[in-house]
């Protein structure tokens, strides 16, 4: 049977869909486009989005397994909905599911409300699911670099709790496991939630000393207050997901992303390697 990958063409679909293949697994991704999107061969490629009710119909036909990543949207919680309910319309029982670190309790950030809501689905609706759950991704850093490598500060105000960033790789890595043991067991395997954390618990003021130490040269942290981020987001994105990704710098800044004991060792475990950490992210966006 085939496993159908939603979100394959982002930052994390794109090495899940690779550690599929790696796995010898049988791979379809959905895409609005797929004159763009460049998949290792055998992976069968099939246009439409989460809104195309008939689409998402003949997307699933023939899938046993479902990872599932919505990008954060007006309407995400919409297309959530929607595509569990084609899945279910289709006897897909096994998912895996990309939820957020924190969703039950951020429930005044959208994105976070709205994974929540997901996870409420996927027990209600008798899914068999993983649901992971990522910190603040390592590779968001890409978007902030040349204020870093630019003006010698760190702009992003994550505060002094600590959030125990992850890289992208890791969480794909873990999906893809997840993915093939839900597709290769006899029976749907019941929920299980895994948070999906970094080997390091950082502050603003720890970021910008590891990015001080590889520039070999100062960097300082911009600070808790995040209404000059909002107001930099908003130049280059719609005002409404400025002001999330506001909301969501102040659950950093009050509350961090701190692990719950036994998260890493449980990664560590089932990958069988150390966690990516975030100065090996800093060297290579530097020397890049």
């Amino acid at each position: 049977m085939t496993i159908l990958v939603i979100g394959a063409t982002g930052r994390v679909g794109r090495h899940v869909v690779d550690q599929l293949v790696a796995r010898h697994a049988d791979v379809r991704v959905l895409t609005r486009d797929p004159t763009k999107a460049a998949f290792p061969a055998g992976v069968e490629v099939m246009q439409g989005d989460l809104l195309d009710i008939e689409g998402l119909r003949a997307a699933f036909s023939g899938v046993s397994t479902l990872f599932l990543l919505n990008a954060v949207t007006g309407d995400e919680f919409t297309q959530a909905i929607i595509t569990l309910n084609i899945a279910r319309e289709a006897g897909v029982e096994r998912v895996v599911y990309l939820s957020v670190f924190g969703a039950d309790q951020a429930v005044n950030v959208p994105h976070f409300a709205v994974k929540s809501g997901a996870e409420r689905m996927l027990e209600a609706m008798g899914f068999g699911a993983t649901i992971l759950r990522p910190t603040y991704f390592i590779d968001n850093e890409a978007m902030v670099k040349d204020v870093i490598l630019g003006h010698g500060v760190y702009p992003m105000p994550i505060g002094g709790k600590g959030l125990a960033m992850v890289d992208a790789r890791d969480i794909a890595e873990v999906a893809a496991i997840e993915l093939v043991r839900r597709e290769q067991a006899a029976d749907k395997l019941p929920i299980e939630t895994i948070n999906l954390v970094g080997p390091d618990t950082l502050t603003g003021e720890d970021v910008a000393a590891i990015w001080s130490d590889v520039l070999g040269r100062p960097v300082v942290y911009g600070g808790d207050d995040p209404s000059g981020f909002e107001a930099n987001m908003a130049a280059f994105m719609p005002k409404w997901t400025a002001y999330e990704m506001r909301l969501m710098a102040e659950r950093y800044v009050s509350e961090g992303m701190i692990p719950e004991p036994g998260d890493r060792e449980r990664l560590t475990t089932l990958l069988g390697r150390p966690l990516h950490g975030y100065r090996e992210a800093a060297e290579a966006l530097a020397a890049a």
